[in-house]
């Protein structure tokens, strides 16, 4: 198929949404798909996310994305994220009348109250909802995400997985004497992520733990951290073979967040066979469960300590369950798709009417927009 992505979170910029996105691309790709990725570093006028920079939001792009979709004749419209791409293509899909899904890869209403605690949570979801509600179909991460959301008046939601690459995480890296960790007391306790507000970090690091805690990651709160937890080692970023040794060394990955709707980097721990302690909140407690990989308890200390007593062979096999390939295949499967022809004709059409008069859709299409409207 040929499948239009749009995103404004897309590389260089390095968080588990780009992961998802461009490992999903690559083995869409492999499978012999086209993918024409709309992402804020195609020449587009950007500002910087507030207080987060490493975001850009991509202005002024409507007239460049109209033509580029246009020229493109896509099989389906995938918008991954609620950023000025992500509005702009959400408007050129329902001025057309062409159907699009969405994907739902951050607890942005949570995000922006723990920035921004003015901002109501309840207006923040009106937002959301108006957003993905307009899509055929929204891809959450895991089943428990899916309940809390449709309990919040989303529709249409279908099943998303992630994966990881069980080649660069593995734990035939791992090197007690002489890795990464050489000469820290043990046990160690890692997290690996963002260091931000939202990740809650400061939960982590505020835990009463024997032996050594380690942050990897970089942020807009790290330097308030190196100083208030003089004692907690701060090794800044690392990536690829060098950041899979730190999960790899690791005694035991401690994800204290409870926003992230999945958590990729709890997978990349498990792979290395560092087994993992969280919150029971979405994500977490669907990756780990009863998979003997991990442990998931309101109290994070002792989910830390127990991990401790886990068998680091089973956490890696529990990681194997889950791969890239799987996840691009039910990316694919999703997609809201017109039936062939009516698509080309749709697509010829509108070039010839300069993108100024919406087309008709198909009478099938046209139903099944009225039934979902109904919903």
């Amino acid at each position: 198929m040929r499948i239009v992505l749009i995103t404004d979170a897309w590389e260089p910029q390095v968080n588990g949404v780009v992961r998802t996105l461009t490992r999903t691309v690559a083995e869409c790709r492999a499978m012999g798909h086209e993918i024409e990725v709309i992402s804020p570093y195609d020449g587009y006028f950007t500002l910087p996310l507030p207080s987060y920079p490493e975001i850009k939001l991509a202005l002024f792009a409507r007239k460049d994305m109209e033509k580029r979709i246009q020229n493109f004749a896509p099989d389906a419209i995938h918008i991954a994220t609620e950023g000025t791409l992500g509005q702009t293509g959400r408007g050129l899909c329902l001025k057309w009348d062409w159907p699009f899904t969405t994907s739902y890869h951050t607890q942005f209403p949570e995000y922006v109250h723990a920035r921004f605690p003015f901002i109501p949570l309840s207006l923040a979801y009106a937002f959301m909802r108006r957003f993905h509600n307009a899509g055929g179909g929204m891809m959450v991460t895991t089943p428990s995400m899916r309940d809390a959301l449709l309990a919040k008046g989303f529709r249409n939601i279908v099943p998303w997985a992630r994966g990881v690459d069980t080649v660069l995480f593995t734990p035939d890296i791992r090197d007690v004497e002489n890795g990464v960790y050489a000469g820290l007391p043990r046990p160690v306790f890692v997290n690996v992520g963002r260091v931000a507000v939202e990740k809650n970090i400061e939960g982590f690091v505020e835990l009463d733990l024997p032996g050594s805690t380690v942050v990897v990651g970089d942020g807009p709160q790290l330097e308030e951290l190196k100083r208030k937890y003089p004692d907690v080692i701060f090794t800044g970023a690392h990536f690829g073979e060098d950041l899979a040794r730190y999960y790899a060394d690791a005694d035991v990955f401690v994800f204290p967040s409870r926003t992230d709707t999945f958590g990729l980097v709890n997978l990349e721990a498990m792979a290395c066979g560092t087994p993992v302690a969280a919150f029971p909140v979405p994500g977490p407690k669907d990756i780990i469960g009863t998979s003997g990989a991990g442990v998931i308890d309101e109290d994070l200390r002792a989910a830390a300590l127990a991990c401790l007593d886990l068998d680091r062979k089973t956490t890696r096999a529990h990681a194997l369950t889950y791969s890239w390939k799987a996840c691009a295949e039910d990316f694919v499967k999703h997609l809201e798709v017109p039936p062939n022809p009516e698509r080309r004709r749709f697509w010829k059409r509108l070039r010839r009417l300069g993108g100024k008069v919406r087309p008709r859709l198909p009478q099938r299409l046209r139903r099944k927009k009225k039934a979902r409207d109904r919903s």
